[in-house]
């Protein structure tokens, strides 16, 4: 088997692939968000059915099992969540504009600081100006985006659920399924389309289980390094942190707000704590950027960096969130794609097999037909 490279060509047309996904997807989300839930939890959860299989169980029963302690985990963190959330003498809604206010007023502290100490900020007087708008902007949050952002969680918690459900069904008749598409190979393909299927599979089961990796990592790193600088529920709000990440850019943007926030507003009259926390946060991203990241996800998806940024930006502007979440992956499996089509084009024994084939099967289908009147 050759070493193909795609070529320009066929980099445009890998490019143009994963861009038509994306517009297609996102008609679709409500099925793809659970669905990518579901192939994370199949890749991690595989193992412990192979165990389970090992040490005697039917394949049914095994998948049943482990998808029952999947949708009985995925329940208990909601009502663990619904219950952190429920804590407290306060709405939690309260709580959210609270930290939100907490957090403007830890930057308009440090413009009216850095003003005393700067001319140049003197000048441009930013801290008077946020003053002025901040109880209008802390109102506008509160009418116009916490109601729509409630209702879209609402919306959004029954297609959750369906996860461990896909997750089930993934585990019993996942074999069948790959069954189905190595039947559907035409036989001088054969050996390369059991290739493609293996790559495929790999490519996707490394970026899940990578992904999750580098969710435990930068939860135990981050949660430890808060709960070292005093914060309660660390481990929470790392992962809250952790899980936002998966938005390349955007994600790590709202998560450093969302620790600042907090200890804008636990540590009122601190302001040394927050900005340590968010030094602390900046640090772990780099870490996940020269460490961590190259040793889970970047084992999976063997991208240029250029072209990775140039697919975020693409993904943004076709679907938004939802591209900046799905274009790396997506434009990964196409890669897989183009190079195995590239390989069976670029390969004349394997096409001459095929044409031979196809014409014994119609010489085959045409014997004595000429007898016939």
């Amino acid at each position: 088997m050759t070493d193909y490279r795609p070529g320009p060509l066929a980099w445009l047309a890998i490019i143009a692939a994963s861009c038509g996904l994306l517009l297609l997807l996102q008609k679709a989300l409500w099925l793809i968000v659970p669905l990518l839930l579901a192939l994370m939890m199949y890749y991690l959860l595989t193992p412990l059915k192979s165990l389970l299989v090992l040490r005697g169980f039917s394949h049914a029963l095994a998948a049943l099992l482990v998808g029952m302690a999947a949708l009985l985990t995925m329940l208990l963190a909601g009502v663990a969540l619904v219950a952190w959330l429920s804590a407290g003498d306060s709405n939690w809604t309260d709580n959210a504009l609270r930290y939100v206010e907490g957090g403007l007023r830890l930057i308009i502290d440090t413009l009216a600081h850095l003003e005393q100490r700067s001319t140049l900020f003197a000048r441009i007087g930013g801290a008077q100006a946020m003053t002025h708008h901040i109880d209008l902007l802390v109102e506008g949050f509160a009418a116009r985006h916490l109601p729509g952002f409630l209702m879209g969680v609402a919306a959004w918690a029954p297609s959750v659920l369906l996860a461990p459900f896909i997750t089930y069904f993934m585990l019993r008749d996942g074999w069948h399924f790959k069954r189905f598409l190595v039947g559907a190979i035409p036989n001088a393909f054969f050996e390369r389309g059991l290739d493609l299927i293996d790559q495929l599979d790999q490519t996707a089961r490394q970026y899940f289980v990578g992904l999750i990796q580098l969710t435990v990592i930068d939860t135990v790193v981050l949660g430890g390094g808060l709960w070292l600088i005093g914060f309660d529920h660390a481990l929470m709000l790392a992962l809250v942190a952790a899980v936002l990440a998966w938005i390349p850019y955007v994600g790590s943007i709202a998560g450093c707000a969302l620790v600042l926030m907090v200890a804008a507003t636990d540590f009122a009259g601190q302001p040394g704590i927050a900005y340590g926390a968010v030094i602390l946060f900046i640090a772990v991203r780099l870490l996940d950027d020269f460490i961590f990241m190259p040793q889970t996800i970047g084992r999976s998806l063997h991208m240029h960096p250029l072209l990775s940024v140039l697919m975020l930006f693409a993904g943004g502007a076709l679907a938004g969130i939802t591209g900046l979440m799905l274009v790396l992956p997506l434009t990964g499996i196409c890669y897989v794609l183009g190079r195995a089509a590239g390989q069976i084009l670029d390969d004349d024994r394997l096409l001459a097999r095929h044409r031979l084939a196809m014409r014994l099967r119609h010489r085959r289908a045409a014997d004595g037909l000429d007898a016939l009147p």
